[in-house]
């Protein structure tokens, strides 16, 4: 038996796939959004299946906190763009496929574009204003969108714009309140739920390639992890919102995501961002008993509640960087600073906890 054969015996055995399913399997073309919890089960276990082409797109840093549920990555991970150090880790466990990383942020500016290139594109976002963006691209483009996300115990699952399918916009045609549905980062998450819900999401993935069985098209899927419950219901097409992107795909390009969904555009950088401005200005918005202490920085300490008190005390020319522990209150900040003028701000994604961790990795 060859190399080939071997590595595959297992898929090739079941007469769903056969030899001919295994070789749709190697020309098929998929591209992942986001390498975080849920794509990285997406990734393993497609690259595994022996999927010929596999394209991520992140902008992001492995840090610590990634590491209870993001599986592809290790301690020798840390620092690394995310789509790079997943190519690397899949190149070992499968050297015989394509494997594209593509270590920046999804825009309307290069989503057609890159979207042209693949049959299917799984979602593993963590975000509305990138889910939004992804369904419009995936209409506008008629690729099949492999949905998937969770939130504390709970997943959620579907297969969108899949032969003249519903679309995400038929379910959801509005985001929710700026605000009002808290991220992983605020509220926690479950280590092994992505990881359920990932491996759901490659096997509808692994279903609509070789065309068999019931695709979850038209069908939303609802996971509870504590029960070990799902439900499911049925969506509808609505073609008066798959019509309106499509009337709006000349205008895509610059559609401007974060403000369909109320977010006030706060820009972030990463910890390893923060340790390369060696001009700004530093401000630590935590309260002083807080832990670990960033010193190197030389931040100047202004909590929280007290900053529009102290906005006299900050030059709107020099380039302001504010932390906080985790990213929420230095978010604020930043848009309190903004109301009062400020253009040149910024806030440290994660905080004081993913610099200490940046700095902890750098020693390693």
């Amino acid at each position: 038996m060859n190399s080939y054969n071997s590595r595959y015996h297992r898929q090739i055995l079941l007469p769903e796939i056969g030899e001919e399913g295994q070789q749709k399997i190697a020309t098929a073309k998929v591209l992942v959004i986001g390498a975080g919890g849920l794509s990285c089960p997406v990734l393993q276990y497609l690259a595994a299946a022996g999927v010929g082409t596999l394209g991520i797109i992140d902008f992001d840093h492995v840090e610590a906190s990634n590491l209870h549920r993001q599986i592809l990555y290790g301690n020798s991970s840390l620092g690394k763009n995310k789509a790079v150090a997943a190519k690397e880790r899949l190149s070992d466990l499968n050297p015989e496929i394509t494997i594209e990383a593509y270590p920046e942020k999804l825009t309307p500016k290069n989503a057609i574009s890159l979207f042209s290139k693949y049959d299917i594109i799984v979602d593993g976002s963590d975000n509305f204003s990138t889910r939004y963006l992804v369904n419009d691209a995936c209409v506008i483009t008629n690729k099949p969108l492999v949905y998937g996300a969770i939130f504390k115990f709970e997943g959620q699952l579907s297969v969108f714009n899949y032969l003249n399918g519903p679309t995400y916009r038929c379910l959801f045609p509005n985001p929710p309140k700026a605000g009002s549905v808290p991220s992983c980062a605020e509220i926690g998450v479950l280590g092994v739920l992505p990881g359920i819900i990932g491996s759901m999401q490659a096997n509808e993935v692994i279903k609509i390639i070789l065309d068999i069985g019931d695709v979850l098209s038209g069908q939303f899927v609802m996971y509870d992890s504590l029960t070990a419950k799902s439900s499911m219901f049925s969506v509808q097409r609505v073609d008066s919102e798959v019509s309106k992107v499509k009337n709006l795909a000349s205008e895509f390009k610059n559609t401007d995501y974060d403000l369909f969904c109320g977010i006030n555009t706060v820009k972030e950088i990463s910890a390893l961002e923060a340790f390369t401005r060696n001009e700004s200005l530093f401000i630590d918005v935590r309260e002083a008993s807080e832990q670990p202490k960033i010193d190197n920085l030389h931040p100047k300490y202004i909590p929280l509640g007290t900053i529009e008190q102290n906005i006299d005390q900050l030059d709107k020319e020099k380039e302001i960087v504010v932390f906080c522990q985790s990213g929420i209150r230095s978010r604020k900040a930043v848009e309190i600073l903004m109301e009062h003028g400020f253009t040149n701000v910024c806030h440290i994604k994660g905080g004081a906890i993913s610099l200490s961790e940046y700095q902890e990795s750098k020693i390693a």
